[in-house]
């Protein structure tokens, strides 16, 4: 730096400060709540002024660590009396108090709640035999307290006050919190698990030089930022230090096209797949049943299909004819199981009802018209597909999203080889440095698999599922060689990859945030 007395008087007083305390801390770094009390700053304006620093090239990080908090989501903070667990007890105690009935059925009507909330909580009072489950579907008491119930009270209690680390508490009440915490398809939960980041700062070799330049500086006299009536009156002004100003017209910002960071993502995902030999597929926004769901071993009567998961068009209302033997021969899969081994799902498959349209829901729809198109073999075929479900809108959910949708065919294809293009997909496309399989359970994949990856503020998220495809989807479609398939969500990925911790923000209309963006690879 050929000026340092020159970058010393455009320094900021808070970077002075900053810069000040650093230079007396410890070689290993302190933190921005360490700097504040020294330099005697809010602590924003020590994370403002370190900021600028690093841009500088006078701040480095000397160590980086994040530690799991747990803490009440706006639902936690009455879970005691609003949960379905909660609701479940207190129906069933009025029920019984009233010498009246009280079904699974008639309490969802009653208070609205999904299916999928009311059988865990049903599930968790059967363990702890709280309840029992009587002919007809009548629900009674037992008599028992919940455990399940009490520990959760008492966990609400304790992250009343605040945010506490998940460590401070003990596995059992670890599993409990990560069980009932936010997560997809779960908003209503009572828990959110967020990563707290700490980082310590020091002098980079190019600060240590500015330093000498501030004590000279200071050596000048205190500097002031404006001439005031006072400094006038009583000559002060002559012992002052003023800051400069510029005074001349501010140079003319110029800015320069650029990709939205979010198309720039895509593009880069496209190029990494193509790069490694895999073929791109395409497919229709608006997909008839047959091949968003029934080609894919799906029931007619599989509750994904319900209006509240999936968008249907009003229209046209049906697509044209399903073409044969696709239809005949997926049909017959599902009544009887036809020639894969299986005894099928028993039930009337609906020839209509599979013309039915909707807006395309996963982006597997895509890889079943591709098997039916009689694909290479050996071969790989990836598609990023945008897909819709009806979701409520939060962090880490939207109504529409992309999906990174793939397949592999060929004689030698195996779990193992899904395992470890998982594990490549987590490192090279999320730019994730955790990621951890769990088991899952899919209609059309056995067996399945979810890849999850740790977002750095978010904590551990789901990308998406995957597994071997059934023969229930396969040999109807022509094929009868191992299929291994993955639908991973790419808007998550790009969560990772952008540093971006509200999903909205891939789609902001903040010109500054679009600007400054980057993906990292």
């Amino acid at each position: 730096m050929s000026d340092l007395a020159g970058v010393v008087e455009n320094l900021h007083p808070h970077e002075v400060k900053v810069l000040t305390a650093l230079s007396s801390s410890a070689s290993e770094g302190v933190t921005e709540e360490h700097l504040a009390s020294i330099a005697h700053l809010e602590v924003a304006q020590v994370g403002a002024a370190i900021g600028r620093l690093q841009l500088k090239d006078f701040v480095r990080i000397t160590h980086e660590s994040s530690i799991p908090m747990a803490s009440l989501t706006t639902f936690g903070k009455v879970y005691s009396v609003d949960s379905p667990i909660a609701r479940i007890l207190s129906a069933l105690d009025q029920a019984s108090q009233n010498q009246t009935s009280l079904t699974l059925k008639s309490f969802q009507e009653t208070h609205g709640f999904d299916a999928s909330e009311i059988s865990g909580a049903i599930g968790d009072l059967k363990k702890d035999d709280v309840i029992r489950i009587k002919p007809a579907g009548v629900l009674e008491l037992t008599g028992k307290t919940s455990a399940t119930f009490e520990s959760l009270r008492a966990l609400i209690s304790r992250l009343e006050a605040g945010s506490k680390p998940l460590e401070e508490f003990s596995s059992s009440e670890r599993i409990l919190i990560e069980r009932f915490a936010q997560k997809r398809g779960k908003p209503n939960e009572p828990f959110r698990i967020d990563e707290l980041i700490t980082r310590r700062y020091a002098l980079s070799e190019t600060g240590k030089r500015v330093i000498p330049e501030i004590q000279k500086a200071d050596s000048l006299g205190e500097e002031a930022a404006a001439l005031t009536p006072e400094m006038l009156k009583d000559g002060s002004w002559r012992h002052v230090r003023f800051r400069k100003y510029a005074i001349g017209p501010a140079e003319r910002l110029k800015r320069f096209g650029k990709k939205h960071p979010y198309r720039e993502f895509l593009d880069l995902v496209k190029a990494k797949f193509v790069g490694m030999g895999f073929e791109e597929m395409r497919g229709p926004l608006v997909e008839n049943e047959f091949w968003d769901m029934d080609a894919l071993y799906m029931p007619q009567f599989h509750p994904a299909r319900d209006i509240h998961d999936v968008y249907f068009v009003k229209e046209p209302t049906y697509s044209s004819a399903i073409p044969e033997p696709f239809l005949k021969q997926v049909k017959q899969a599902h009544e009887t199981g036809w020639k894969t081994g299986s005894t099928g799902w028993g039930y009337r498959f609906d020839p209509i009802r599979a013309r039915r349209l909707v807006l395309r829901s996963q982006g597997t729809a895509v890889s079943a018209r591709t098997l039916a198109g009689k694909p290479r073999v050996p071969g790989k075929y990836f598609s990023i597909a945008r897909c819709f479900r009806y979701d409520q809108v939060d962090a880490t959910h939207a109504p529409d999203f992309y999906q990174i949708e793939g397949i592999v065919l060929g004689e030698d294809i195996n779990f193992r080889t899904l395992l470890g293009l998982l594990n490549l997909f987590a490192r090279e496309i999320a730019q994730a440095q955790e990621s951890k399989f769990l088991p899952a359970y899919f209609p059309f994949t056995e067996p399945s698999v979810e890849l999850h990856v740790r977002h750095p503020r978010l904590g551990w998220m789901e990308l998406g599922g995957a597994g071997l495809f059934r023969p229930e989807v396969t040999h109807p479609l022509g094929v009868d060689i191992p299929v291994i398939a993955w639908g991973l969500g790419l808007d998550r990925m790009a969560m990772v990859a952008l540093e971006i911790h509200d999903i909205r923000d891939l789609f902001s209309a903040d010109l500054e945030m679009i600007r400054s963006k980057r993906v990292q690879y």
